[in-house]
């Protein structure tokens, strides 16, 4: 070997080591940047006439892993359904069954009955019948707010997947826009390696919201596919379309024209949808349940609720004050029939003084025109009977026998055992997801002792290509001298 040969391959290690070094540099500068891919310099051997002349580089790649990172995104999707429904059901549940502040339904249910018990034992105590009142509105007031809850998260859901639209038709166009970008582009350069970062980026944002796959392209592009087989980017980023409602009520539905679908030109995608193309998972998947499955079927269990108490209390055969057929303690405000009872059951006028009633008909009648006997017991002794009376149920996902308080205990029991399904399906989904993510990272992210062993590894090539460099400029003089 030539001494000028040797300076020349010694030069090419320099530039490389310089190179791998700002590699290195940069992989551990973004260490913690979410979506960073380790990147690493291809080196190749030089030649000069057939001969070897030193080290090149033929660019720089991501250390990627395709099927890691496909799986990955698809238990994101998982995950981000499965997180939504939990902590949806673990509102409902709270709200309707006895917890630990005694707030919920069931517990006001069950003062009501102490309540009414109390009132039999002593009915002409004008405290036990104001306590038997003040019961009977929280129970009210609870039907009311839990109908209420029902509604307003259909709209926070109906709000979210407007919102969720725009941000997976703003990624699909991102990712358009990359694929221009890296279309034209050499693909072993740093530039195109951040630019893939950021296309990476836009899909795990997708994602999040329904599960699916990258179709690697010629020319460095992708097409965007969900899962069912639905086309989001290929060559052009289409568009998801979705109007969000400007109000909400029990009736609305999507069959009834109410409520947006989500769509993708002429394919339906909406989850629950009879299309191919229905969306199966990720938010998207939990939002438009929730909104057209769950909650409706909640709300209408409550209104069970609701028309299981004004029906035990307006049994004619309880109070002959009342004209037959009309309402007792409970009424219902709205059309009967119609959704949405637990949202507009009252106590009746006559019996609230808010209302310009009198309490005293608590224990006398709905339709006694002046006060009774303070001893005497009857309707509210028949009130009670009716209301812890079994009586056979089959109506909204509710079926057997029950009082009005097992009624409610038992509707807290399922909304339980489907926080619990949706608690123990996000944990399988969480820890599927975390050790793929942690799989992905072995293989993608960076370590920084590795990197800085890496390091010192270039800081010794780089030294040694420096001495050979001193050495030939040496043995160059002396020949000079000579």
């Amino acid at each position: 070997m030539s001494i000028s040969h040797a300076i020349n391959a010694a030069q090419t290690g320099l530039k490389v080591s310089g190179l791998r070094a700002d590699v290195v540099a940069t992989n551990v500068a973004n260490a913690s940047t979410p979506g960073y891919v380790r990147r690493s310099v291809v080196l190749s051997e030089t030649l000069v006439g057939g001969r070897t002349s030193g080290v090149g580089s033929t660019g720089v790649v991501r250390s990627t892993d395709a099927a890691l990172t496909s799986e990955r995104m698809t238990l994101s999707s998982n995950v981000a359904q499965s997180s939504l429904m939990a902590s949806t059901w673990q509102v409902l549940s709270s709200r309707i069954g006895d917890d630990a502040e005694g707030t919920g339904l069931f517990s006001k249910l069950s003062r009501f009955e102490s309540a009414l018990s109390a009132a039999v034992a002593s009915p002409e105590s004008g405290t036990q019948l104001s306590a038997l009142l003040d019961a009977a509105n929280s129970v009210v007031n609870e039907l009311n707010s839990l109908s209420k809850l029902v509604t307003q998260q259909r709209t926070e859901a109906d709000r979210e997947i407007a919102d969720g639209v725009n941000v997976v038709n703003a990624a699909l166009k991102q990712v358009e826009e990359l694929n221009g970008l890296l279309a034209g582009m050499d693909r072993s350069t740093a530039q195109a390696a951040a630019l893939m970062d950021d296309r990476q980026r836009a899909l795990d944002t997708i994602s999040e919201y329904l599960p699916i796959e990258a179709v690697p392209r010629e020319g460095g592009t992708i097409d965007v596919v969900t899962t069912e087989g639905v086309y989001l980017v290929a060559g052009t980023a289409k568009q998801l379309e979705f109007t969000a409602g400007n109000a909400f009520g029990p009736e609305m539905t999507v069959d009834n024209g109410a409520l947006s679908k989500l769509m993708v030109g002429d394919l339906e995608l909406t989850p629950g949808a009879s299309s191919y193309a229905a969306v199966s998972s990720g938010m998207f998947g939990a939002l438009f349940t929730l909104r057209d499955t769950d909650l409706p079927a909640f709300g209408a269990q409550l209104d069970t609720i609701a028309n299981d108490l004004v029906t035990r209390l307006s049994n004619d055969a309880i109070d002959p004050t009342k004209v037959a057929g009309e309402f007792g303690l409970f009424v219902d405000t709205g059309t009967p029939g119609d959704p949405g009872l637990a949202g507009r059951i009252d106590i009746n006028a006559q019996i609230d003084p808010t209302q310009g009633g009198s309490i005293w008909r608590l224990r006398d009648g709905v339709g006694a025109v002046s006060e009774g006997p303070p001893g005497n017991n009857s309707i509210l002794s028949a009130m009670s009977d009716a209301f812890t009376a079994i009586q056979s149920m089959n109506s909204n996902g509710i079926q057997g026998s029950f009082s009005a308080t097992d009624l409610v205990a038992h509707v807290a029991s399922m909304t339980g055992q489907t926080r619990i399904s949706h608690e123990t399906a996000l944990s399988a989904a969480s820890t599927q997801h975390d050790l793929m993510m942690e799989a992905e990272l072995s293989e993608t992210g960076v370590d920084i002792d590795s990197q800085m062993q890496d390091l010192l590894a270039i800081e010794q090539a780089y030294a040694a290509n420096a001495r050979v460099i001193e050495i030939a400029n040496q043995m160059l003089q002396r020949l000079m001298e000579i």
